[in-house]
């Protein structure tokens, strides 16, 4: 665990260029719901499921970001500002993930099994952005601001739009 948080630590100082110091990064809520976090998967990992959503929903009632203990994330995620970030049971997050305030990564409702979406690494997220259902995001993709995702979108892409549509890509 301190491992974990050393790197948030690193993470969030090297991401946000308003950070001034270390102590600053204690404030974050994203720092604080991504402790939650892990804390939480790992009681959901053991199958103690009730106390995985309650520590989640201490989370979300204490940051506003809700992540479900179930959620997959990799290293160096990054949430900034964060509030009404919302990440699914059957999310997968890659390495290197950036997310912005309001953005949710959630199920249509109409979909069973893995309902929520996968993101690549190296992936930015911009405000307010939905991608929703069991949808792939590629490695290298940016999604702006307000955009709904449903259709999956391939590596080195920028997606932008409701419904969201490619307006850049590397082939």
């Amino acid at each position: 665990m301190i491992k974990y948080i050393k790197e948030q630590i690193k993470v969030i100082k090297a991401k946000d260029p308003a950070i001034n110091s270390t102590l600053e990064v204690f404030l974050y809520p994203s720092f604080k719901a991504l402790i939650y976090y892990k804390i939480s998967h790992y009681f959901y990992l053991k199958k103690h499921y009730f106390i995985a959503r309650f520590l989640s929903e201490r989370a979300k009632r204490k940051t506003g970001i809700e992540i479900h203990p179930g959620a997959t994330i990799g290293s160096n995620f990054f949430i900034d500002h964060g509030t009404d970030v919302v990440i699914g049971e059957t999310a997968i997050i890659g390495n290197d993930v950036t997310l912005f305030h309001g953005v949710t990564l959630g199920g249509t409702g109409k979909e069973k099994g893995k309902r929520h979406p996968t993101i690549g690494n190296n992936v930015f997220i911009g405000s307010g952005a939905k991608i929703l259902g069991n949808i792939s995001i590629g490695d290298n993709v940016k999604i702006g601001a307000n955009a709904v995702i449903l259709k999956n979108i391939k590596s080195n892409s920028t997606a932008v739009g409701i419904p969201g549509k490619i307006v850049k890509s590397a082939d």
